[in-house]
């Protein structure tokens, strides 16, 4: 990982030259965004339409299949700043995933910056009698393998969370996949599955019902789309300290991009991300808005690469 966290630093680090970007942008911006109607699709088309007032130019959001294939459009691209891709951890999470990626998550690309992060939370089925993160760890020391948790597919944002929660807390857990968020939320509900790391606003209606229990959610810090709700790191005492997992979404640009163009298209994402109505729409539609430093950006790529990439290689995580 030593040449991994050169790369990253190299690449935040050219980022902070502060020099005029020129007459940046002079023709269309492309928007590489995958997953038609999910998080990023949402935030990409907001992001899009402001960019496209305040640049002068118009930002196309370009929808292309989830996994690595925004990345290998934007590793044949230009570095120029007029193809971006606005996506989530798999990106850089890949190559622990995958025997042949066509492109170096660090050498290739340039993180602008962390735009969203949707956290999860975790339910689980009143019927398992556990009202905090210790009980249930309790629980599932006393029942080795007998607790099930319920995914919507391989290496997303449900699944690392509960490998990450599984191995942090060195218990036991079978998972049972879904072909959609809301089959595996349905079983948690029915009691078929005891728990799954779902999302704040499909799980809430559940949870107020009395449905569901809440017992916290995996950002680091509590969470405006979860009020009220503890972190699993904080809820879970020392065996959990630091945990953290969330579904990350950043615009990157390909490697060699100016520092100028990458300070400008950041700035921009950023102002955006602080506006009161960036926050307002995203919060409804139970994501934060980010906004942070390309510097920053990088630093969560290299601990994500870091942490998560050891719990997917010890998990066997594969999506070949």
């Amino acid at each position: 990982m030593a040449g991994t966290s050169a790369a990253l630093a190299q690449s935040a680090s050219a980022t902070d030259v502060g020099k005029p970007a020129g007459n940046f942008p002079v023709k269309p911006i492309r928007l590489l965004v995958s997953g038609v109607g999910g998080a990023g699709d949402f935030a990409g088309r907001l992001l899009a339409a402001d960019l496209t007032l305040r640049l002068g130019q118009q930002v196309v959001v370009d929808n292309r299949p989830g996994g690595v294939t925004p990345g290998e459009i934007l590793v044949k691209a230009q570095p120029d700043g007029y193809t971006l891709m606005m996506v989530g951890f798999v990106i850089w999470l890949s190559p622990f995933m995958r025997d042949h990626v066509p492109f170096d998550p660090v050498r290739d690309f340039a993180p602008v910056s962390l735009a969203i992060s949707s956290p999860n939370v975790l339910v689980v089925h009143p019927s398992l009698r556990v009202k905090s993160v210790p009980e249930l760890i309790a629980l599932a020391k006393q029942k080795p393998g007998a607790l099930n948790y319920a995914t919507s597919g391989v290496g997303n944002s449900n699944h690392i969370a509960g490998e990450l929660f599984r191995s942090m807390a060195g218990i036991q857990l079978v998972r049972v996949n879904y072909r959609g968020a809301s089959l595996a939320l349905t079983d948690v509900v029915s009691g078929r599955v005891e728990l799954m790391f779902a999302t704040a606003n499909a799980s809430q209606p559940h949870v107020n019902a009395g449905r569901l229990i809440a017992l916290g959610v995996t950002s680091a810090q509590p969470s405006p789309v979860a009020p009220g709700l503890p972190t699993v790191a904080t809820a879970g005492g020392a065996v959990l300290a630091g945990y953290e997992s969330a579904a990350t979404i950043g615009v990157l640009a390909r490697a060699g991009t100016p520092p100028a163009i990458v300070n400008l298209l950041h700035r921009e994402i950023a102002r955006y991300m602080r506006t009161p109505e960036a926050r307002e729409r995203l919060l409804k539609a139970g994501i934060e808005a980010v906004g942070n430093s390309p510097a920053e950006f990088a630093a969560i790529i290299r601990d994500d690469m870091t942490i998560k990439g050891k719990v997917i290689r010890e998990a066997g995580i594969r999506m070949d």
